[in-house]
Order: C-alpha cells, then structure tokens, then sequence
C-alpha cells in the first residue's frame, strides 16, 4: 500500500508525498516550493527519492532544484517537454510508463493547459495524480492547447476506473462548485457534494481527493452531454467540445 499525504503550497496549491513502505521509496509530486515538503518529509522521517512534475509551470516545479540538491532525488516529467522542467533526468511518456518500486506507473499525456502536461496513475492503487488537467469539479485553462485537445485528455481520463482516487494541483473545489451550480442547479449529485465541500472548507481541510465516479457525476466539463446544461447555454444540439468550448470560456470569466 501507498501512503499518500498532501502537502499544502503557496496559497493554493498541493504537492503530494508518495511513500511505499515495502521499498522505502518517497516521492513528491509537484512541489511548487521546497519548505513545506521538507517540513512535511522530516515529520514522517522520511527521505526524498523522487520528485514527479505532472507538467513545467512553477508552480509545480519551483522545488525542483532545492529538494534534488539536498536529498539526491531523481527529478521525472514529461518527456516531451524536457527543456522546461528544471533538473528533469527521466523523461516519460504513455510508451514509457514508469516504475516505482513494485508498482507499475501509468503515464498518460493530457494536454491543453500545457503542450505535453501527463498524468501518474497507480493504478493498482486507484490513485491518479492530474496536475492541472482535471480538478475536483473543474479543469486547467487552455494556455497552449485548444477545446479539442482539453475534451479529449479528460475524456482519457475518464476511462479510468470510477474508484479511482482524484489528487490534482490546486485547491479549486469551492470555486469550481460554485460555477458548476450555475449550469446544473437541478443536479442532485452537485448540491449534495457541495453541501460536503462547504463543510470542509469551513475547516479549512482539504476536498481533495475526489474520486473519477464522483468527477463524472458532478463536473460540468465532464458533463457536456447533460440536458440541463446544454439548456442553461442554450445549446441543446451543439456538439460536446462545443459545449464544453462554452463551459470554459464562461469559466474564464467567472
């Protein structure tokens, strides 16, 4: 079993530590800054062995180069972005997938928010880590990708199995949820999850993980096929990356 942990960044963000007790392995997934992940390591006791960057934005991989001067750890991205990933020694890919002591990693390439951003998922963990492709009730702008290219990463993503736990770059949920009540009010899945993300950010404790079954019944942009928000945007014989085009423009101005 993994023991995976958030590690809250900067304002918004989450880094994650990965720690498989049956290798001693532990890996971050996209460390924005360094601070926080070593205060979280020296907590648990453990030793930093690898640092995953789902895409290059520095606010995943600002801790890049402090955490692998001081623990030696092997820095691993997209391979099709090698240039812009500080400290990069391995690069991966869905041909490559990747390994981490016993468990085999699969890669998936999600681009739009960025042009070779992927995914980890450890699939014999139900654990996938998305960065800033899916969110829990949203998903990334579109900085270097287009309506097309985002429809189809999370519809890659959606093939995942429904358990499958959702861990994603930011802390966005509350926001997210908001938006999406404008487009399906009716939903029942919605006002009910919201009703559990109000509670929790009055704590000021995390919503993440989500789930892939959870994402699917109450994420509009996984949800372009749905009568009422097809209604709301009056849009009820448009295409689904067309409606899904119009959920994220909407949000952009939210």
């Amino acid at each position: 079993m993994l023991a995976i942990e958030p590690v809250a960044c900067l304002t918004d963000n989450y880094a994650y530590l990965v720690h498989d007790s049956a290798s001693g392995l532990c890996a971050v997934v996209d460390p924005s800054e360094p601070l926080p992940v070593k205060r979280a390591l020296a907590a648990r006791g453990l030793k930093l062995t690898h640092i995953l960057n789902t895409h290059h934005h520095l606010d995943h991989t600002g801790g890049n180069v402090p955490l692998k001067e001081e623990f030696g750890a092997e820095v691993v991205g997209p391979a099709k972005d090698r240039a812009r990933i500080p400290a990069i020694d391995r690069g991966v890919d869905e041909s490559t997938g990747w390994q981490f002591g016993s468990h085999r990693v699969r890669v998936l390439e999600i681009p739009a928010h960025t042009r070779a951003h992927i995914a980890f998922a450890f699939e014999d963990e139900s654990a996938v880590f998305t960065g800033d492709t899916l969110f829990s009730m949203g998903c990334g702008r579109l900085f270097e990708g287009t309506p097309d290219m985002m429809w189809a990463s999370l519809s890659k993503l959606m093939t995942l199995d429904e358990r499958t736990r959702v861990y994603c770059g930011h802390e966005y949920t509350l926001n997210n949820g908001r938006f999406a009540l404008t487009l399906e009010p009716g939903n029942p899945d919605l006002k009910a999850r919201m009703k559990d993300v109000e509670a929790l950010r009055a704590k000021n404790a995390p919503t993440i993980p989500s789930t892939i079954g959870l994402e699917k019944k109450t994420n509009p942009f996984l949800r372009p096929d749905s009568a009422e928000i097809r209604k709301t945007l009056g849009m009820a014989s448009a295409g689904d990356v067309e409606v899904f085009a119009e959920m994220r423009c909407r949000k952009d101005a939210f």
